[in-house]
């Protein structure tokens, strides 16, 4: 049995010195050592694909089972014995292999020194082989044809199972990425589900961001790294390394993607005057799998990443607004405009204590520096009045909230909805003594609840034309006394548990 690898056709295998390659791993499975021996002997030299060919023996279908079983090496193809322990040892085993072990990708041949056993077309019909040999057949040249064949299978097939995997991930990973309002936190949790979709953990990559204003100025930013400035939020695009840079560069001037073995420039046109850059630095891609799921993955992300820096833009120009009007008011009451900003900080702060959702808590810290914009309808004497206000002068002061929600809810924009309610209902008292409607405990919106306290805690500890600030204990005196009366009991619990911490966010914009 030991000279069927033998003929006249001269084997003149390719040697390797590519040592540092991964090999091919080949399983033998046959019950005569001579058939091991001779195999290792013909293929041992052997280099498929620029790889090395690496032979494994088991002497038993069971034997063969357990290294299977192991997983301790992705097997690319195996050749069976028919005949070993039993008649059809084998053949049970391409069957545990396929049905049992679930293992598609590994190429099986058959070989047989008995061919009457086990019919070759009954074979083929019944069990999911790649090849059916006699032993006798294989000669030292067509025993390397076979390994190539098998070889070229299992790669192609691997190929498209992990391509399947990567797009399964990169489905999983976009849809993830719509979840995130945040850009900074978009772009990371973008690159690490790529980076982790190929395997490429330790790769350089940036992306880069460019759009021009009205007046012609460009901003420029990198919103997401990784390598030496992966843990940093602030980089600029000086800072690349100079060559990336010169890469980057490139593709925003000719807007072209430039694709080689080791990396991958993209540019991905946003807008008419919007673009983005992504390089990604790969360790090895010849066949340019990573590359064009980077440039599939990409074209996707950037437009994600477009819209919601479009949407930051739009919601950074809203609170900017905000503040602006809101600072107009307080400077016409001769307040400090910090009071708006502080006001902003404190209904943010209540809102995540009291686990309302993210829209309401953004949305209520946009609005906040508009709950007083109806004292823009009260004479200046009033306001600038340095002592107490008459009862007369009090009820025309007072007229301001209904004002103020008379003025914004001519709008229909959600962020102007909750400033009319703030504006309207912020002096509503939970005892019902409030104005402008009397409203009663919850029948007041939790939004002008929130704003009810926020508007008081920063107006004790700030100077107005009637007053000195007063000191911290003597404000929260004041509002624990007012639990239940003035104020939402929930509120004050929330007040008085974190005061400190508020008395430090006051701190960050003094008057």
């Amino acid at each position: 049995m030991s000279d069927f690898l033998f003929s006249e056709e001269e084997q003149k295998p390719v040697r390797t010195d590519q040592f540092g390659l991964e090999p091919w791993h080949i399983l033998v499975v046959d019950d005569e050592p001579s058939v091991h021996d001779v195999t290792r002997l013909t293929l041992n030299r052997l280099d498929v694909f620029e790889q090395p060919v690496k032979i494994h023996s088991a002497f038993t279908a069971a034997e063969a089972k357990t290294m299977l079983t192991a997983n301790a090496v992705p097997y690319c193809m195996a050749f069976v014995d028919v005949v070993m322990e039993t008649q059809n040892a084998g053949l049970e085993l391409v069957e545990w292999i396929r049905n049992e072990l679930q293992n598609t990708e590994i190429r099986l041949v058959l070989r047989t020194g008995q061919a009457g056993m086990a019919p070759e077309s009954e074979v083929i019909r019944k069990y999911d082989i790649n090849d059916y040999r006699s032993k006798t057949d294989l000669t030292a040249q067509s025993l390397a044809t076979c390994v190539f064949n098998a070889v070229r299978g299992f790669r192609d097939i691997t190929t498209i199972s992990r391509s399947l995997g990567a797009f399964r991930k990169l489905i999983d990973t976009s849809a993830s990425l719509l979840k995130e309002d945040n850009l900074n936190e978009l772009a990371t949790s973008a690159f690490k589900g790529l980076l982790s979709i190929l395997n490429m953990e330790s790769s350089t990559l940036y992306i880069t961001r460019r759009q021009k204003n009205y007046f012609a100025e460009t901003d420029e930013r990198v919103i997401a790294c990784s390598g030496q400035f992966a843990t940093s939020e602030d980089i600029v695009f000086s800072q690349l390394p100079v060559t990336i840079r010169e890469k980057i560069e490139q593709a925003y001037e000719h807007k072209s993607t430039t694709l080689t073995d080791r990396d991958f420039t993209g540019f991905f046109s946003t807008g008419k005057d919007s673009g983005s850059v992504l390089y990604v630095e790969f360790t090895d891609d010849p066949t340019h799998f990573r590359a064009n799921i980077v440039e599939i993955f990409a074209s996707q992300a950037v437009l994600i990443f477009e819209n919601l820096s479009r949407q930051i833009q739009l919601e950074a120009s809203q609170k900017e607004l905000m503040y602006i009007v809101g600072d107009a008011i307080e400077a016409r009451s001769l307040e400090t405009g910090s009071h708006v900003k502080r006001v902003a900080l404190f209904c943010d702060f209540f809102a995540r204590k009291l686990n309302q959702p993210k829209e309401f808590i953004t949305a209520i810290k946009i609005a906040a520096p508009l709950h007083d914009i109806g004292k823009i309808a009260i004479p200046e004497k009033i306001l600038h009045k340095p002592g107490k206000l008459d009862a007369e002068e009090w009820e025309i002061m007072k007229t301001h909230a209904a004002a103020g929600g008379t003025i914004l809810e001519r709008s229909n924009l959600p962020i102007a909805i909750l400033g009319a309610r703030l504006a309207r209902w912020h002096h509503e008292n939970w005892d019902g003594s409030g104005y402008p409607d009397g409203l009663v405990g919850e029948d007041i919106p939790i939004e002008a609840r929130i704003m009810a306290i926020a508007d008081v805690f920063d107006a004790l500890g700030s100077k107005r034309s009637y007053k000195q600030p007063w000191p911290k204990e003597q404000i929260r005196e004041f509002i624990e006394q007012e639990k239940g009366k003035k104020f939402d009991p929930k509120m004050v619990d929330i007040l008085v548990a974190n005061f400190d911490e508020l008395i430090e966010l006051r701190n960050q914009f003094p008057d």
